[in-house]
Order: C-alpha cells, then sequence, then structure tokens
C-alpha cells in the first residue's frame, strides 16, 4: 500500500492544521511559543512498523495512546524516546532537568499527548466531516515492540499504520517524536475517500 502524491499531500496538510492547532494550545499553556513541524507522512503494513521505529527510537519510549472510533477507528500513538520526553518535561515546566518519569513528568508527557493526538483527531472531525469519538489517552513506557504488542493484540483487524515523523520546536530546542495512527483497511479507505472530498471542497 503506498500513498499517491496527491493523497500524501492532503494527509501532511490534514496533519499539519491538526499541529498548529496543538502547537496554539501548548503555547497558551505554557507561555512559550510552541511549534510543531511534519516532516514526513509514511504509510506502511503494521508487521513492518516494529523494525522501523526501532531504527529511530532505541530503549525506553514515553507512548500516549488513544483509541478513536467512528467511521474511522483505530489506535493513535505520540512516541516519545526517553530523552526526548525529558527534555520537553524540561522545557514545557521550567523544571530541573530530570532522566525519572516521576509523577509531574507523567502527567506533562501524557497532557502533550493528550493535545497532539485530539487536534490531529480533531481535525479528521472538523475537516473531514467525519465524527470519531476517543478514549482517555493512557501513558505507558516500556520499549517500542511492546508498545505495539499491547495495540495490534487488542485489535486484530489493525493492518495499517501511518507514521507521521515529529518535530516540536521551543525556545533554541528541538524535540523529535513520531505519531504513530494504526487503522484497517476498511478505516484506511474510509480516510482516502475523505482526504479526497476534502480535497474537492478546498478547491471550489
Amino acid at each position: 500500500m503506498e500513498l499517491t502524491a496527491s493523497q500524501q499531500d492532503a494527509l501532511t496538510e490534514l496533519i499539519n492544521i491538526g499541529y498548529a492547532r496543538a502547537a496554539a494550545a501548548l503555547s497558551d499553556l505554557t507561555g512559550h511559543r510552541i511549534s510543531l513541524e511534519v516532516p514526513e507522512v509514511a504509510i506502511h503494513v503494521i508487521t513492518d512498523i516494529k523494525e522501523k521505529l526501532e531504527r529511530v527510537i532505541t530503549g525506553e519510549v514515553a507512548s500516549v495512546n488513544q483509541v478513536f472510533s467512528g467511521p474511522i477507528s483505530g489506535n493513535a500513538i505520540l512516541l516519545l524516546d526517553r530523552k526526548a520526553a525529558m527534555l520537553l518535561n524540561t522545557l514545557l515546566t521550567d523544571r530541573a532537568n530530570t532522566s525519572e518519569f516521576d509523577g509531574a513528568a507523567r502527567e506533562v508527557i501524557t497532557e502533550v499527548g493528550n493535545i497532539v493526538l485530539n487536534a490531529c483527531l480533531g481535525a479528521f472531525g472538523n475537516l473531514l466531516k467525519v465524527q470519531v469519538t476517543f478514549t482517555v489517552p493512557q501513558l505507558q513506557i516500556e520499549v517500542v515492540h511492546k508498545v505495539l504488542t499491547s495495540i495490534t493484540v487488542a485489535g486484530d483487524e489493525l493492518e495499517y499504520a501511518l507514521i507521521i515523523h515529529t518535530r516540536f520546536h521551543m525556545r533554541t530546542s528541538n524535540v523529535s517524536g513520531y505519531l504513530v495512527i494504526i487503522l484497517g483497511v476498511t478505516s484506511l479507505e474510509r480516510l482516502l475517500q475523505e482526504l479526497e472530498k476534502w480535497e474537492e471542497r478546498e478547491l471550489r
């Protein structure tokens, strides 16, 4: 499964709109200007993503997972390696740099994940006119393959994953992470159909 150039452009634009909303919410929350960049969007079969993610994220990761349902359903996960999660925590809270996922750090990472995931899934609803509902986000501190195993076992119909390389720009620092949206065949087909309709509406 490969996206066409126009599908990739439309999906990147949709995620960018979601990220602009997330950045505005994070900026309001912290009082610091924050921007989010989407350097790359790609689609993979789910059996390939463990290897691809383990190449770029090693060791323990902080993952914020949100299940969404409706005409388009699946799992959305924000993944940050330990260093990125700790730096994000320090930049957002002005706390001294720490290497531990203590209660306060967990709250911050969960809230960041909640804001980013809600903004992106909300863009599906607002722009694609597809109503999705989502569960309360769950934070997990695990290695990549355990994060993915816990998700794929829960929904064996899930077959594809959109992987969006993400960068947070704050003050003089950049934090890199990955947004992974895992979908079944039917949901992916519906997403691509709705993207096409959205593009047509935009051109009118």
